[in-house]
């Protein structure tokens, strides 16, 4: 009877702090590469991915759980909510909980980050704090996506600065100093405002309420003149679209992801990016209401801007891996342009193109990744005629090619899709614009995959490359998978993120 009891006592602990154990259980793997410093490198990567799966499991525990039906007679429910005092004296709380949205992208954090770490052996140097710092910043990735007081979104916000800039830093290419100082300083500038803006907020609201609050709730009640909104919402604006990032505030990217190792651009293409879009429809929507309604035109075009820009730019590079980065100012200027547009069908559409941006963009730099192991080069011009000598590459690289163009039946297409067709009711002129960027971008995809995979192989060159190993073929299954699942299926997703959609909405109409 004892021994039921404290069985049943643990579920319920662990079925009452399940976000939490999401969370924190990285740290697992971190003391485990402490505990285990003077053990082998294979030990310790076995350590962090069975750390890294551990936190995969609790993300699909939480994916079973999840109830899409909830959001329909509340689009204002958070699930799996925790909520303790922390520092009780300034009104901060360690609250947290998840809705459609934050609970795919935790789904993809987790999976991409194992996924970093099973190919983590292209590392040779420092092993230990690679691993290390991949396992932090998924804790910081993960506590942005659960945070529902603004003091501990900054906190986690910030956490991840860290371990990228160490990535970058440490583990990057020839000029990864310049990139990670570079990353760094637009990242802290735009999160500086916004830290200002927080402690405004919670200022105002211990003035209209008698004690500090900085639950996300408890500011929604706050009153604000035109004038502060406008800037405390402009405040945010610039660190979210730092984080996106928004055309003009792109330069820090590419040079971030082509001196990031593999890992790195994965993790920033696949996850980080969407913290810019996440926070603005988590916080700027229902906080600044108003003033989110005014600069939404501004923001649509931008967004067009850089689906051109992006396109462009992306054609005429001879680096692999600066291509497919300036690809993703591209991508998603798309998913900004549906945000902005500020319907329903918009809004679905470029919430599951940021899932879809995530998968495919993440395996284009896991391709490039492979090559660069083999030959050390991720020059265009010193490839050529490689399906031949590398078949299952080619095959791979061509479903996420095709599912990067937006190809019908893969994930990318249906994303695209529904982002025009909300925009275009919205702005028929910016969205016949970005269609352009539809066309472009098929044109720089497939020109990259002709000038890579057809032709004569030059066999001083490539005529021992390897096709992929066994590894690598693990590394790839899971998101060839979800490229059709998602492109077959994306109701999957899209009932679950329905209520977030609806919610950005209703905050605007009520607003005018």
């Amino acid at each position: 009877m004892q021994v039921a009891l404290s069985s049943l006592s643990c579920h319920c602990f662990i079925s009452e702090h399940l976000l939490s154990l999401l969370i924190f259980s990285p740290l697992i793997g971190i003391i485990l590469l402490l505990l285990f410093r003077n053990a082998s490198v294979d030990v310790a990567r076995k350590l962090a991915v069975f750390s890294s799966l551990i936190t995969f499991c609790i993300s699909l525990d939480l994916l079973t759980k999840f109830n899409s039906l909830a959001g329909k007679y509340n689009i204002w429910s958070f699930q799996f909510s925790e909520s303790v005092p922390w520092i009780s004296s300034l009104g901060v709380n360690y609250t947290v909980g998840i809705d459609g949205l934050s609970l795919w992208l935790i789904v993809l954090t987790t999976l991409l980050t194992t996924l970093v770490i099973v190919a983590s052996t292209s590392v040779e140097s420092k092993v230990r704090s690679y691993l290390a710092s991949i396992l932090a910043l998924e804790i910081g990735i993960l506590g942005a996506f659960c945070a529902l007081d603004l003091v501990l979104f900054y906190v986690f916000w910030e956490i991840m600065l860290v371990p990228m800039y160490l990535l970058i830093g440490i583990w990057g290419g020839e000029r990864r100093l310049y990139a990670a100082i570079k990353f760094v300083l637009f990242t802290a500038f735009g999160s500086l405002l916004m830290l200002v803006a927080i402690v405004y907020l919670g200022y105002i609201h211990t003035k209209q309420f008698g004690q500090p609050s900085f639950l996300l709730g408890d500011l929604l009640k706050i009153t604000l003149s035109s004038k502060e909104e406008t800037y405390l919402f402009l405040a945010f604006l610039l660190a979210f679209s730092i984080k996106i990032p928004v055309f003009p505030l792109h330069t820090w990217l590419p040079d971030a992801h082509v001196e990031a190792p593999t890992g790195g651009s994965v993790i920033l293409a696949g996850v980080l990016l969407k913290l810019g879009l996440y926070g603005l429809i988590r916080l700027a929507v229902p906080l600044f209401p108003h003033a989110m309604a005014q600069f939404a035109p501004l923001l649509a075009l931008l967004g067009v801007i850089g689906i051109v820009f992006g396109a462009l730019v992306a054609w005429v590079q001879t680096d692999i891996k600066k291509l497919v980065a300036y690809s993703s100012v591209s991508h998603l200027g798309f998913c900004v342009l549906g945000f902005a547009a500020l319907n329903v069908i918009s809004i679905q559409g470029s919430i599951l193109q940021m899932i879809n941006h995530g998968v495919s963009t993440a395996a284009l730099f896991f391709a490039v990744g492979v090559l660069y192991d083999r030959k050390h080069t991720r020059e265009i011009e010193n490839y050529g005629g490689i399906a031949a000598k590398v078949p299952v590459f080619a095959l791979v690289f061509l479903v996420f090619t095709l599912s990067s163009i937006g190809l019908p039946l893969t994930n990318g297409f249906i994303g695209e899709f529904m982002i025009l067709v909300g925009s275009f009711e919205t702005d028929r002129t910016l969205t016949t614009v970005a269609v352009s960027g539809v066309v472009l971008g098929a044109m720089y995809m497939l020109s990259l995959y002709r000038r890579m995979m057809f032709g004569e192989i030059d066999q001083s060159k490539n005529g021992d490359l390897e096709d992929l190993s066994r590894r690598e073929r693990v590394i790839f299954l899971p998101l060839l998978v979800l490229v059709f699942v998602i492109g077959l299926f994306p109701n999957i997703i899209l009932k679950d993120t329905e209520a977030v959609s609806q919610r950005v909405v209703n905050c605007i109409r009520l607003a005018n």
